[in-house]
């Protein structure tokens, strides 16, 4: 079982945007995985009674869970998802990863924002950097070690008020999980604002035997970690929820629903990994709104 699960935040379009990406990218699937209840919802959730509220989307056997809700937040580039184009995650035989690579562009493209043009980089021989139609933003590079563990991978971007702290940040993570460790580290070579000399260009990073990537950036932005993406943990155990919440917790006023969000600024969902059935029991979405840290025997 995948433990930690980005979740994406979409404005009652989250079934469209699963079917969309589901029809773009290779080895992708959906599927809903919860409902919204019928009664005992909040006044700004009545219009979602009975309607799905997370959308399983599995990409070449990773998931990622979308969130069906309102206008309340919004992503932004501060989490993006990579997208390493190679042979083995494609169905055949009968067309490139290149080609694969441009015609997932195309789609995301259209009616999305270009951050970085595709094309060739010294990094890479293909890559492009776009936000789609639902603000999520990707990108896409061809894959250049010989066998990539995951087709996508979840990117931090440390901006605004977490300029240069994806050093620390990934440190401070790597001891919180299991099977976790810091791969390669690519300083900045000319330091100049807003990074300085200990301000990462990229690292590579793994948290329970998951890839992630991260990065500080390069010129200013107006923008920094937000609840649109969030990181959702299954936890084993309550003494493991009661662990991270304890290391991860930095702003109590805001936490509800086994939501926090993190010194950094990313947010995170500490929940138990049989959530699910816990949403079956009687009364458990009311129980659960009125939870900050969540308590299982509660439900």
């Amino acid at each position: 079982m995948q433990k930690i699960v980005p979740n994406l935040w979409y404005n009652a379009n989250a079934v469209e945007a699963a079917e969309f990406y589901a029809s773009l990218l290779p080895r992708t699937s959906s599927s809903i995985g919860m409902y919204y209840p019928s009664e005992g919802l909040l006044d700004f959730q009545q219009p979602f009674a009975g309607e799905p509220l997370v959308v399983h989307l599995d990409v070449a056997g990773y998931r990622l869970s979308l969130i069906n809700a309102g206008p309340e937040i919004t992503p932004n580039p501060s989490i993006s998802f990579t997208l390493q184009f190679h042979q083995k995650f494609l169905d055949d035989g009968s067309t490139s990863a290149e080609q694969v690579l441009r015609q997932v562009w195309e789609g995301f493209v259209r009616d999305g924002k270009v951050l970085m043009d595709l094309g060739a980089y010294p990094f890479s021989p293909l890559y492009g950097w776009v936000e789609d139609r639902y603000g999520i933003s990707w990108q896409l590079s061809l894959a250049q070690q010989a066998e990539p563990a995951q087709l996508l991978t979840p990117s931090l971007l440390f901006a605004g008020a977490a300029q240069n702290l994806a050093e620390e940040a990934i440190t401070f993570y790597s001891t919180l999980f299991e099977d976790s460790a810091v791969g390669q580290k690519v300083y900045y070579s000319d330091p100049t604002e807003p990074v300085n000399a200990s301000s990462l260009m990229y690292s590579d990073f793994e948290l329970a035997g998951q890839r992630f990537s991260a990065m500080d950036s390069g010129v200013a932005q107006d923008f920094t970690f937000s609840g649109g993406i969030s990181l959702e943990v299954h936890c084993r155990d309550q003494a493991e929820i009661d662990r991270l919440w304890l290391a991860l917790s930095a702003h109590p006023a805001e936490e509800q629903c086994g939501w926090l969000r993190d010194r950094y600024g990313v947010s995170w969902q500490i929940v138990p990994a049989n959530m699910s059935a816990l949403m079956n029991r009687p009364e458990a979405y009311a129980k659960l709104m009125k939870m900050g840290k969540i308590v299982i025997e509660d439900f």
